[in-house]
């Protein structure tokens, strides 16, 4: 086996630096279903827990569980983002609150019901 030149060397280096650099990038993932009730926040949960347990930085950016006690449970031991309050007419709307999110810095957010009209302001 021929020994490898320094240059032949950095450039490996700086192939796996790319790769890893890469892996770093966001990744979305969506869980869909039918309708619901259909499992999508359990099968989400479920996930996260498997990832958390093997040491992933996992919290919960915005649940809504329903009030199903199978789904709840499953959010038991997360961390927790507090959900911003907003004011609305005569009720307080719970919205993610991505600023904190970010500032948080987590490996991984878990955003639940995204796709809902927001409340203004």
């Amino acid at each position: 086996m021929q020994r490898q030149s320094p240059e032949q060397i950095l450039k490996k280096l700086e192939v796996k630096a790319k790769e890893e650099e890469k892996n770093k990038l966001a990744k979305l993932k969506i869980f869909l279903g039918y309708a619901a009730g259909s499992g999508k926040t359990y099968a989400m949960l479920s996930e996260a827990r498997t990832l958390r347990d093997n040491g992933v930085d996992v919290v919960l950016g915005y649940i809504e569980p329903h009030d199903r006690p199978e789904t709840m449970a499953l959010t038991q031991g997360f961390e927790s983002i507090a959900n911003l309050e907003i004011p609305y007419k005569n009720i307080v709307l719970k919205e993610f609150d991505l600023d904190a999110t970010l500032k948080r810095k987590p490996a991984l957010v878990l955003v639940d019901e995204l796709a809902h009209t927001n409340a203004k302001g």
